[in-house]
C-alpha cells in the first residue's frame, strides 16, 4: 500500500508543487497586508495544490513517450509502467475536480479564472502541443507557471489589480532563463526527445544571449512592486541583489572556455534562490495600504 501510495504521490511532481507553494504564499501574503484570513489561506494553499497536481499528472500521462527517451525522466512512474496511464489519468482528474472545487467554494471568481487559465495553458496548450511543436513552447509555459502566485493575490483581493499584472508578468519572465537554463544542461534529454527548446532548435548561443535578456527585463519588473507602492524598502533592496547578480551570473556565460554545462546549472539554481527570497520578501515587507491604481474587478 505504502508503496502504491508513492507511486501516486510521485506522479504529482511535488518538488513542482513544493515551488508553487512558497509563490502562492507569497502572493497571498502580499494582498494580505498584516490581516491574514487563516482558513483562506489554507484553502488556496490546498486547492491550488491539487489543481497543480492534476495538471502535473495528467503531464506524465502526455509525456510518457518522450519521458522513456530522457535520462531524467525516463524512470517516472507512467513510463516504468508502475502506475498505469489510466489510473495516473484518473487521479489527476479526481484532484483536478477537487482543487478547483475548494478554489470555488472558498475564494472568488478571479482566483478560479486565473487557475483555470494556468490549467488549460499548461495541460492543454503546452503539454498537448506547444512542447513537442514548437520553438515558443517555453513561453507558454511560463504563462502557465506564473499564475500561483497571482491566485494567491486575487484570493485576499478578489480583483485583478497592478500588483497581479506586475506578478505575472515577473514570474513568466523569470521562468524564461530558469527554463532555458535546464535546456542547456539537459541538452542531450531534450535532444534525444526531438523537443524543440530553444537551445536545441536554434543553438545555444541564442540561448544565451535570450537568457541575459529576459534576467535585465526581469530586473526592471521586480522593481515596479515597490515604485508602485504595493512593497517596501526592504523589497527594492532584495530585488535589485537578487536580480543583479543573476545578471551578472548569466553575463559570465560568455567568458571564453567557460564550462556551459555548469554554468547553467548556477543560473538555474540562482533562479531557485532568487525567486524563494521575493517571494519571502514581498509576504513580509508590504504596505499597509494599498496604493489606488489599475483595478479589473469581475
Amino acid at each position: 500500500m505504502s508503496s502504491k501510495f508513492g507511486h501516486y504521490f510521485k506522479v504529482t511532481k511535488p518538488g513542482i508543487i513544493a515551488g508553487n507553494l512558497i509563490s502562492v504564499a507569497g502572493g497571498f501574503f502580499l494582498a494580505a497586508r498584516g490581516e491574514i484570513d487563516w482558513p483562506l489561506f489554507f484553502a488556496t494553499v490546498i486547492g491550488l495544490s491539487l489543481v497543480v497536481a492534476s495538471g502535473c499528472a495528467i503531464n506524465n500521462c502526455i509525456d510518457r513517450d518522450i519521458d522513456a527517451k530522457m535520462q531524467r525522466t525516463r524512470n517516472r512512474v507512467t513510463v516504468t509502467g508502475k502506475l498505469s496511464v489510466r489510473a495516473a489519468l484518473a487521479h489527476g482528474l479526481l484532484l483536478g475536480i477537487v482543487g478547483f472545487a475548494l478554489l470555488v467554494v472558498y475564494t472568488n471568481p478571479v482566483s478560479v479564472a486565473f487557475a483555470a487559465l494556468g490549467y488549460v495553458v499548461y495541460v492543454g496548450i503546452y503539454s498537448l502541443y506547444m512542447k513537442r511543436h514548437s520553438v515558443y513552447g517555453t513561453l507558454v509555459g511560463a504563462l502557465s507557471g506564473a499564475v500561483p502566485p497571482v491566485v494567491g493575490y486575487c484570493a485576499v483581493t478578489g480583483q485583478c489589480d497592478a500588483a497581479a499584472l506586475i506578478l505575472l508578468l515577473m514570474f513568466c519572465l523569470w521562468q524564461m532563463p530558469h527554463s532555458y537554463a535546464i535546456a542547456i544542461f539537459r541538452y542531450k534529454d531534450y535532444e534525444a526527445a526531438g523537443i524543440p527548446v530553444l537551445p536545441v532548435a536554434e543553438g545555444i548561443a541564442k540561448a544565451k544571449r535570450q537568457i541575459v535578456l529576459y534576467i535585465a527585463v526581469f530586473s526592471l519588473v521586480t522593481v515596479l512592486l515597490p515604485l508602485s507602492g504595493y512593497t517596501g524598502a526592504a523589497f527594492m533592496v532584495v530585488a535589485c541583489a537578487t536580480s543583479l547578480w543573476w545578471l551578472a551570473m548569466a553575463l559570465r556565460g560568455y567568458r571564453r572556455g567557460i564550462d556551459v554545462t555548469s554554468w547553467a546549472r548556477q543560473v538555474f539554481a540562482f533562479s531557485i534562490v532568487t525567486i524563494t527570497l521575493l517571494s519571502i520578501t514581498m509576504a513580509l515587507d508590504f504596505n499597509a495600504v494599498a496604493p489606488n491604481l489599475l483595478v479589473v474587478s469581475p
